[in-house]
Order: C-alpha cells, then structure tokens, then sequence
C-alpha cells in the first residue's frame, strides 16, 4: 500500500477553509508567490458552506481563479485526507528562496529543521514555530515543501504563512554565525537543559528527525548542544514536533514580544 506522504509527496492540493484562507492572505502580504488556480466545493454544500463560498466569491476577482462545483467522490479521490469539508483548492508551486545574509533579520530567531521525515511531522513543527512568533524556517535542499497541501493542511496554514529559505545546513550555520548569531543544536551529549540555557536572540536553532538527527557536520559549529530534561524516567525522545513547540515557546519566554 501507498503511504500518503509517498502518494502525494508533490501535491499541490490545499485542503479545507483553514489552509485555503491562510494562502489567501499569505498572497496578499506578499509572503509567498504561489497561486491559486481553482476552487472545488462540494455540489452538496452549497448551503451548508454558503459563508466559506461567499468568501472565496468575494476574492476570486482579485486573486483570478476559478470556482467549481464536484461531486464528494471526485473531491475526495484528489485528495490526501477526509477533513477538507468539502472545499478545495488547486494551485501552483511556491518558489522557496536561497538563504543569504539578505534576507536574515537583525537580532531574529530562526529555525533548521534537518532530517524530518514526512510531511505531517514538519507541517506540525511550523505551526508551533509560527505561533511562538519565529521570523523563518531554513530548510535543507530536500525539503516537505514539494507536499505543500499535505503540510499546510497539518500546519493549520502556517506553513503558507512562514518565511522559508533553503539552505545547505553548514552553509546555512556559517552564514548566521558571520551575522553574530549564536548556534545551538539540540542533542544529548555535552549539552546544557534548554530551561537553563542563555536562549537570548539573535538565535539560529537546528533540530532533527527522530530517526536521522542532526548531521556530525552541523554539530561541530554549534555554539552549544541544549537538551529538553524529561519530568519523569524516560528513555526515548519527543517527536520533532513536540520538541520543536517545546524550544520555540521557551525562547519566546526568553524573548517576550515588546
């Protein structure tokens, strides 16, 4: 059988009210360049949806795409999930730009998420990221970006909302080290608790996946190894979703929006 992720590892399908209006106001702050080609509703939800349709009515003139009506059984043989709601949306790829000192900010937080492995698990960790307020995401040349309406759906959007770069992970940790951001990797050995370490901004921080983790190279450039200490006995790890919520809303406490 198929996985999801495998089976749609380059859709482009956003699914569900929460992903679609996220594009839409990410197009229009100008966060993002993808677009969005068709609208596809649920012929029998026509009433039930009249508020989301009205919506997607009043922004078809302005973003130029297309509004259909399908039945559930085609809707849902394009579709990775059962929670779109009937509504949809076909769009075009997202050009993610190559990091350079440019486009960091001054004093920022950002994160390098390495070794991820599906969709749903990196969708996760951008929504924790994005509401704990982090300025962008540096993604390695393999990315889940090309599973754009698997991780939107998972993200609750967010993900069409982040500022993404791509990256070489050494490449990327040299060039925020010259722009006098500390480096810290998450790990075990060697490392201080993230509740009792100097989490001050600027900030480049880099998790892994649970399975591959964060490459020997990047490890060495850190300026420190940070770990999450467990409340209880508990030899395994967090999942990447759950340790990134965990690093991104400790820095947040560490950095308080003024």
């Amino acid at each position: 059988m198929i996985k999801e992720s495998e089976k749609f590892s380059n859709s482009s399908i956003f699914e569900g009210m929460s992903s679609i209006s996220a594009l839409i106001k990410a197009i229009e702050l100008g966060k993002n360049d993808r677009k969005i080609l068709n609208i596809i509703i649920d012929s029998e939800k026509k009433e039930k949806k009249s508020r989301e349709i009205s919506f997607l009515k009043a922004k078809a003139t302005t973003h130029k795409y297309n509004i259909q009506f399908a039945e559930r059984a085609e809707i849902d043989s394009i579709t990775v999930g059962s929670s779109h709601g009937g509504i949809i949306a076909q769009c075009t790829e997202r050009t993610i730009p190559t990091l350079n000192t440019e486009k960091i900010k001054n004093n920022g937080v950002y994160f390098l998420l390495e070794g991820i492995e599906d969709p749903y698990n990196f969708g996760y960790s951008v929504r924790s990221l994005y509401a704990a307020g982090v300025d962008g995401v540096v993604l390695s040349p393999r990315n889940w970006m090309s599973a754009a309406g698997v991780v939107a759906r998972s993200s609750a959007g967010a993900s069409e909302l982040m500022d993404m770069f791509v990256c070489d992970p050494v490449d990327a940790v040299n060039l925020f080290s010259k722009l006098g951001y500390q480096i810290v990797c998450a790990g075990i050995r060697d490392s201080v608790s993230l509740f009792d370490a100097d989490l001050k901004k600027p900030l480049l921080v880099i998790l892994g996946g649970e399975k591959r983790g964060i490459s020997r190279a990047v490890l060495e450039k850190a300026d420190k190894i940070v770990r999450i200490d467990y409340g209880s006995d508990f030899g395994g790890s967090l999942s990447t979703a759950a340790a990134t919520a965990v690093f991104a809303f400790e820095i947040l406490r560490n950095n308080p929006k003024s």
